[in-house]
């Protein structure tokens, strides 16, 4: 397993590819990546109990504990990993309520400022791949814990880009648990009728490679925008790429390469 320059996807093998949002296709990961580590420092420097450790919200933080996670499995993994145990609250709880979800809908409130404000670009290589994978005649989904896809996709002008999505509503709707676990992965195939072995996963998050390994998907490529590529090979990814104009999907006819 190693960093490739071109991953070739046959046909033969293979009937779709099922991409992470966030940090895969839209520029959105350093978006939120901003908006957990305001939260958090701004929740460590004000209101955490005392004694905690109050160390700024790092980068690794957001690798270890919030990337590709749902923002409640976000919130509850990065507070343990301080010792800290809030309620958990419910999805209605206001921004300022003293529990988990209270922080989870802060984290969401300055996202959508964020969002507003500034837009949402997709990466130049996301759009050409994945007409690409679909001129190539396979089926494409969309997976995010996100509960704002419509509105990331709408704002990037890629609505109707993907033939299936599953999303953070989804998820709480169907009851399914987050990344690592591979559930919403596993939705996607289900929604496109093609078995997990003969389907793609392309992630940049280590909880997303995770669960498409332990989804048993057919091959999962680790996308590494931020130098974290052994990370994602470490953690489940068959191969890393640097972008996803690395992904070829063989044409019918040839012979396969790499």
């Amino acid at each position: 397993m190693s960093e490739e320059k071109v991953v070739t996807i046959s046909p033969e093998l293979f009937d779709a590819v099922i991409f992470d949002l966030d940090g895969v296709i839209t520029d959105t990961a350093r978006v939120h990546a901003a908006a957990w580590t305001q939260l958090f420092d701004e929740y460590l420097g004000k209101e955490a109990p005392e004694g905690t450790n109050q160390e700024p919200f790092s980068h690794d933080d957001y690798l270890r504990h919030v990337d590709g996670r749902s923002r409640i499995d976000g919130v509850e993994a990065f507070l343990a990993s301080r010792g800290i145990h809030l309620p958990r609250g419910t999805p209605a709880d206001p921004p300022e309520a003293a529990t988990a979800w209270g922080l989870a809908n802060r984290k969401n409130a300055l996202f959508l400022e964020s969002l507003a404000s500034d837009g949402v670009e997709t990466f130049p290589d996301a759009v050409p791949a994945v007409e690409g994978v679909g001129a190539g005649g396979l089926q494409t989904a969309i997976v995010t814990a996100s509960r704002n896809r419509a509105e990331v996709l709408a704002a990037a002008g890629i609505a109707d880009l993907f033939d299936v999505s599953v999303d953070g509503l989804d998820s709480a709707t169907l009851g399914l648990p987050g990344k690592p676990d591979p559930a919403s992965f596993l939705e996607a195939a289900r929604r496109l009728e093609v078995d997990p072995s003969r389907a793609v996963v392309v992630e940049d998050a280590i909880s997303g490679v995770e669960a498409g390994r332990c989804g048993e998907f057919g091959l999962v490529i680790g996308v590494d925008r931020r130098g974290d590529g052994a990370q994602l090979i470490e953690h489940g990814a068959d191969v890393a790429i640097r972008d996803l104009s690395a992904i070829v999907v063989e044409l019918s006819g040839q012979d396969q390469g790499s």
